[in-house]
């Protein structure tokens, strides 16, 4: 099969499947595993697929936003490894932000027993901040209905009022030019000034957000350390040059 073909099967494929496996791929067009992974480096590089761990995925819209009770249950065993391992680099008498996402949350329990303080825009976590007794500050703003994060100028203004050992941050996005990016631009300001306010910023995404882009940018890759579930090699070589990837394996 010549190469437009493959390349037409592999997109025919993927319309009717959302999201496809290497070797579904290999059966699909008789082609060998290491001819099905350069059609799809080629086919992310003309933004006609997203490569994932063991396969490739359609791309998402640009402004697509899914709400919290949509995202909690993605991907919640990866989720919750990740998070497990973001909480093992709080130290006792550490300040840190958490933003409002499904991995910062589920890290909370991990929390308990620190003596910490925890900043936050989440009104989602709330509940499990306070049921694990602890020290807690809400920063004001704007209510936003689907992932329930406090965003805007009131936002803006409350979280410069801090500094912080680390900060804690969910993403849409991860690309090797558009960098950090999430679909909503007040909520890329949020995170991009918790971001500039930490001596040290984790990105907690698992391997579906890479070579994935949203809306509006929240920092540059070499901003923030990347941490996630494991993932392609090649995917890691793709970034290894622009920030650090921390693997979290089973």
């Amino acid at each position: 099969m010549l190469t437009p073909e493959r390349h037409r099967k592999i997109i025919e494929v993927l319309g009717e499947k959302s999201v496809v496996t290497i070797q579904e791929l290999v059966e699909a067009t008789t082609s060998s595993e290491s001819t099905i992974r350069r059609d799809l480096s080629q086919l992310q590089k003309e933004k006609k697929l997203k490569r994932v761990h063991g396969g490739a995925s359609l791309t998402h819209q640009k402004s697509e936003e899914l709400s919290v009770f949509e995202k909690s249950d993605r991907n919640a065993v990866e989720k919750q490894r990740i998070a497990q391992y973001a909480c093992d680099l709080v130290e006792n008498g550490d300040c840190i932000y958490l933003d409002a996402g499904t991995t910062t949350l589920k890290m909370i329990p991990h929390l308990k027993d620190r003596e910490i303080t925890v900043v936050t825009n989440a009104i989602s976590h709330l509940d499990a901040l306070s049921e694990h007794e602890i020290k807690t500050y809400l920063i004001g703003g704007l209510v936003k209905s689907k992932t329930k994060a406090l965003v805007g100028s009131s936002a803006i203004k409350s979280l410069s009022s801090y500094r912080f050992d680390k900060v804690f941050l969910g993403m849409n996005g991860i690309h090797m030019e558009a960098g950090f990016t999430t679909p909503d631009p007040e909520e890329a300001a949020v995170k991009g000034l918790a971001i500039s306010l930490s001596q040290k910023a984790f990105i907690l995404a698992d391997h579906t957000k890479f070579h994935e882009t949203s809306f509006s940018k929240v920092a540059d890759l070499s901003e923030a350390i990347i941490i996630t579930n494991e993932i392609d090699d090649d995917v890691i070589y793709d970034f290894q040059d622009k920030t650090e990837i921390r693997v979290v394996t089973p």
